[in-house]
């Protein structure tokens, strides 16, 4: 059974910075790619970060100069380090990955990250 496990999240001051992982157990093939999504209260899941295995970046505007996504391909594991986090940046954010076969989309359960003023 494929698992995504996220982790790093936790309670962290404005200004401040967390590093969170997503580890992959289960799946012994390259992902195409990875990202990280999250989703604020009262709000709908969106994408944050992604990453292809060829190393293509992309961000979302609102994150841009402060969260940096990074992803280990001997490990299938991806990384988004985020700094100068804001109130706004409150969500849990999960893990995504997929791969070249049909059918091999994972999600990870979700860690919170919460930003305190």
């Amino acid at each position: 059974q494929v698992q995504l496990v996220e982790s790093g999240g936790g309670l962290v001051q404005r200004g401040g910075s967390l590093r969170l992982s997503c580890a992959n157990s289960g799946y012994n093939y390259p992902f195409m790619a990875m990202s990280w999504h999250r989703q604020r209260p009262g709000k709908q899941r969106e994408l944050v970060a992604s990453i292809t295995t060829g190393g293509i970046r992309s961000l979302v505007d609102s994150v841009k100069g402060r969260f940096t996504i990074s992803i280990d391909n001997a490990k299938n594991a991806a990384y988004l380090q985020m700094n100068s986090l804001r109130r706004e940046d409150t969500a849990v954010y999960y893990c995504y990955a997929h791969g070249l076969r049909p059918g091999s989309e994972y999600w990870g359960q979700g860690t919170q990250v919460t930003v305190s003023s």
